[in-house]
This record gives C-alpha cells, structure tokens and sequence, in this order.
C-alpha cells in the first residue's frame, strides 16, 4: 500500500459531497453513532465537504436532497454491512466506501462466511444451526463447550458461551431475539486476536485480553480494563502465517477496501477463523484506528485512505 495519501486542497475537493452515513435501526445504532460523528470530524477537520446522514429514516431523499457525491458507511449492523445499503447506492450510482453488495451480505451472514471458508479448506471451528428440533443434548457432546451466536448480528450481541444442553436451548432463546437464524459453535479456548486490512496491506494485529468470559459488547464499549496488545505479542512466523491467513480470509468473501477479521487461537497455536466485519468501529479508539497507527497512520490520513478506496476504477 501507497503511504501517499490525497492531503492539497484540489485533491480534497476531488472527493466532492460526502455522506457519512450512519445509526440507522440495527442493534448497533448507538455504536454506529459514535463511529459516524468521529469520521465526520475527522473528515472535516482535513477539509472535505462532509455531511452527516442519519438512515434511520427517509434515507433515498436524504442522499438526493444533499447532491451527494459518495458515501463513507459507517452505518454498523443490518441494513448497513449487509448489502442493503450497498445496493441502493449501486442503483443510485453514488459511490462508497468498503465491500460490495455480494461481500457485504456474505461476511453479515456468518454460517455462509463459514461455508465459503469450509469449501476453501480455511480453519473456522465446526457449527450448527440451532432449532427448535436441535438435539442439544448431543450436540454439546459433539462440540463441547457452544458459543451461541445469532447468524445476522455484530458487536457480540446475542452471544453466549455455554456447555450444557439447558443452558444451550436458554442461550439459543435469548440470541433468537435478535434473529431468526442462530448458530452454535465450537468454543476455541485461548488468545482472540484481530487483523485490520487496508486495500492489498493487512496492518498490525492486536491481541485482546479481557476479564470477561469473551470479548463481548460491555468489554468493547464499557469496560475500561480490557488489554489491547497491538502490535500482537507474536513470534515472525506466527505474525506472517496469521496476517497471510486473515488476508486470504478476506479476499475469500469478495471484500475489498477496508475491514476486520476476527480469530482465536487455540493452546496448539492453531488459528481460526470467526468472522469479517465489513464495516467494522471508527471511532479513535477503535481496533482499525489502534492498528492503524501502529503501523504509522494517523485517524484522519486512515479515513482518508478509506475514502480514496471509492475513487479506484469499478468504484466511479
């Protein structure tokens, strides 16, 4: 990746009206709040002409009646990571930031993220759907310790780590609030780490040590003792095999521009793959901005860089 970044004023113009559009009616409205109102500071702040755009209603006649040139998504959760979004701004022909409508849909659905992987022969823990006819009984046999997840939801919401058959059908309950589709998967015990990708160039990755049970919403968002390791306490070879791996990963689903995967590491040193957030937190002590100076790159030239990605061929 080019360090050169568009900074002189004809170059900041070139970007032209942008929509930094964000909240929405996820889950994660409040989360993709705080996200939106950093980029649009952070935008501001290096002079482009940047607006912000609630989705939670009247969206389409937002964007029209703006004259949007191109849009910075940072609208976390359904609607937003999911190819919805990205679908209305292909038929608008407004360019934008991040994955596509095929990518952007496939990374939100995590049991077809893990089909991709599976047929690839990529490393994601061993799942099931979770139905009402599910034997739990035996599928806590088969997979010991579950980590419940609804299939179509981010910020760890809905998610439970369980190893009894009551306590998976309760687990499974509880995330069915969130989704129709739930899924439970096989417990990695050891290190969570997270790898950040910025065009073709994977940034530092961070290793995550929470008190919590996993590295939920309350240990993103609220707890102020969770430990961020960045760049990632890790050997060369490790450091090479995981970044080869997480790229591989991304570029599996179709994703370009920027995003995040999501890994364990088990007591063998063995990783695996858990997840792509396509749209992942913006704000400036988020994981892509932490990673992102690491690796020399402060919040507003990232943002930038991001921006720039709507600007290659295929995006305009």
């Amino acid at each position: 990746m080019s360090d050169t970044v568009m900074t002189d004023k004809d170059s900041i113009a070139s970007f032209g009206r942008v929509a930094v559009v964000m909240g929405g009616n996820s889950a994660e409205r409040e989360v993709s709040l705080k996200s939106g109102k950093a980029v649009l500071a952070g935008l501001l702040a290096s002079g482009v002409d940047a607006v912000a755009i609630d989705a939670a209603q009247n969206l389409t006649q937002q964007l029209q009646e703006q004259r949007i040139d191109r849009v910075f998504n940072v609208l976390h959760g359904r609607g937003g990571e999911d190819g919805t979004l990205q679908g209305l701004l292909e038929f608008m022909g407004i360019p934008y930031t991040g994955s596509g409508v095929l990518a952007s849909a496939l990374s939100m659905d995590k049991v077809r993220t893990k089909m991709c992987w599976q047929q690839l022969g990529l490393p994601t823990p061993p799942f099931s759907m979770l139905r009402e006819d599910t034997d739990f009984a035996a599928l806590v046999a088969r997979l010991g310790t579950v980590v419940v997840k609804p299939v179509r939801e981010g910020s760890s919401i809905g998610m439970s780590i369980v190893d009894s058959a009551d306590a998976l059908r309760e687990a499974c309950g509880k995330a069915k609030t969130y989704d129709s589709e739930v899924m439970g998967e096989q417990y990695i015990k050891g290190g969570e780490f997270t790898v950040s990708i910025l065009g073709d160039e994977v940034l530092p990755a961070i290793e995550l040590q929470t008190q919590h049970q996993f590295y939920d919403y309350d240990a993103k968002y609220i707890a102020n003792d969770t430990r961020y390791l960045c760049p990632a306490p890790l050997d060369a070879d490790a450091t090479a095999h995981l970044q080869a791996l997480s790229l591989q990963a991304f570029r599996a689903l179709g994703c370009e521009g920027w995003g995040r995967v999501d890994l364990m590491r088990d007591a063998e040193g063995k990783f695996w793959l858990l997840e792509v957030n396509t749209v992942p937190g913006m704000t400036d002590h988020s994981l892509v901005p932490m990673a992102a100076k690491a690796r020399g790159l402060d919040f507003n030239t990232l943002l930038l860089k991001v921006l720039a990605g709507t600007m290659v061929s295929g995006k305009e």
